[in-house]
């Protein structure tokens, strides 16, 4: 049986590392230790000349909530037409009301923006913080989202797998749910066979050091907990390991 493993990624070197794992889709952001944030247009531009698999980016123009004011869904909405006209497939996005309900009326900006331009449409993991999951998966159905990525409402997909099955009994076929959230090799053959869903999500997270030969250790581009000589990266063998662990 066919699975799509999609791979989120906020650097190019990712890119390639995901693409020869055997990643099936890819989803581009930046800033991961975020949660992942909307790419910028070179980001997204170079990504698509580069891959040979399909490329959706992250809409999400903050860190933090998914209660947005129409400013927010203003400059969504010209990331959406920025990664149209960079050659992107799709793209990813959330939005919440106060209450823990889809946001609808600026969700469907989002989503005709998106239609408008022919991209296919995930929606995020917005959906874990829901009040109401059944009637969240209905408001997305009436989108035209293609997918919704989540953890089953828990920390992570072995948390949440029980939640995971009630949502694809849920969904029936009319919209596929995808895993992720701690999603490994170690797990993944469980969490399909337990829950039914036929795409995961990971990150596949590594690092390197960094090349540079002078390194100042005083002189911090951020928060002074990161270290700004560690790059992280998405590991060619976790993909792989994920890969033979679903076709095995």
């Amino acid at each position: 049986m066919k699975y799509h493993v999609e791979v989120c990624i906020d650097n190019l070197e990712s890119l390639h590392n995901a693409v020869a794992g055997g990643a099936t889709r890819i989803e581009l952001c930046s800033s991961l230790a975020l949660g992942g944030l909307t790419p910028s247009f070179g980001f997204m531009k170079k990504a698509a000349q580069l891959s040979p698999i399909p490329l959706y980016a992250m809409i999400r123009p903050r860190q933090g909530d998914f209660l947005y004011e129409q400013d927010d869904i203003d400059a969504m909405l010209l990331d959406i037409e920025a990664a149209a006209e960079a050659g992107l497939q799709g793209i990813v996005f959330g939005v919440l009301k106060a209450d823990g309900n889809i946001d609808i009326k600026l969700a469907e900006q989002l989503a005709e923006r998106a239609k408008l331009y022919g991209l296919g449409m995930t929606f995020h993991r917005a959906i874990d913080q829901s009040s109401d999951w059944q009637q969240a998966i209905e408001a997305i159905i009436s989108l035209g989202c293609e997918r919704i990525l989540t953890s089953g409402l828990a920390a992570n997909v072995e948390l949440g797998k029980e939640r995971l099955k009630q949502m694809v009994t849920a969904a029936g076929g009319r919209i596929s749910i995808m895993a992720g959230a701690g999603l490994s090799a170690e797990n993944v053959a469980d969490i399909v066979t337990h829950t039914g869903v036929r795409e995961v999500h990971l990150s596949g997270k590594t690092a390197r050091p960094s090349q540079m030969m002078t390194i100042s250790d005083e002189a911090k581009m951020g928060n002074h907990n990161i270290d700004d000589f560690t790059i992280p990266l998405t590991s060619r063998n976790a993909i792989e390991n994920v890969v033979k662990a679903l076709s095995s």
